[in-house]
């Protein structure tokens, strides 16, 4: 079954497209190449002919499924979002006290940098590309904003198990600790020279004073 949206076209226009469900191997392969390329030349290079040679599927595939590049784009920022945010809401419910909790932030921002880097140059292009492009910007909003209310919900679950003591609202310190993991993540990126272990015991002791407001 297809699902009509629209994209911005030539002259700021919206254009309607039709967006199917693709899943299996394929799903799986497109997806990859499009976060490899995405890493390698950025989104301005990544096209359809690049992208569905690194898949091994023809560009009519691509087309067929998702009409645009945009729309790849956004697929392939949705699933990793919601793999980011399964790892990252399991290593929380897991927790039996605030180091566990603290742990697995921490994990989760160890492999978004070693492991994840992809992602994150995705997020910044898209972010840069959602600047002229609304239905980038409004769907990397959504995308924030699910993720904050899932992370709110663990946090208020393990606050309930009297796990966490929280200082504020859940929902302004999974705001917090996005922005300070992406700034963190930027800043280690751009300047990998540096030593950040005193930021990082810093980084401990402030999560520790947000989680746990018994001290």
């Amino acid at each position: 079954m297809s699902v009509p949206a629209t994209t911005e076209g030539a002259g700021g226009r919206s254009v309607p497209v039709t967006k199917r469900s693709l899943s299996g191997p394929r799903a799986t392969r497109i997806v990859e190449a499009m976060r490899e390329s995405v890493a390698e030349v950025g989104i301005t290079g990544s096209t359809f002919e690049r992208v569905s040679q690194k898949a091994g599927v023809s560009r009519g595939l691509l087309h067929y499924y998702f009409g645009t590049k945009e729309r790849l784009l956004i697929e392939v920022i949705r699933r990793d979002t919601q793999y980011r945010v399964e790892n990252l809401s399991a290593g929380l419910e897991s927790a039996k006290d605030v180091d566990d909790a603290i742990g697995a932030l921490f994990s989760a921002f160890s492999r978004s940098f070693n492991e994840e880097r992809g992602y994150v140059y995705m997020v910044s292009e898209l972010f840069v590309a959602g600047r002229h492009q609304p239905e980038i910007r409004r769907e990397l909003g959504g995308l924030y904003e699910r993720s904050r209310r899932e992370l709110a919900d663990v946090l208020c679950r393990k606050e309930k198990e009297g796990v966490l003591r929280l200082r504020f609202s859940a929902e302004a310190v999974v705001n917090y600790l996005i922005a300070a993991g992406d700034g963190a993540i930027i800043q280690r990126i751009t300047q990998p020279e540096l030593d950040f272990s005193d930021s990082d015991l810093a980084s401990w002791e402030v999560a520790r004073f947000l989680l746990d407001a018994s001290e």
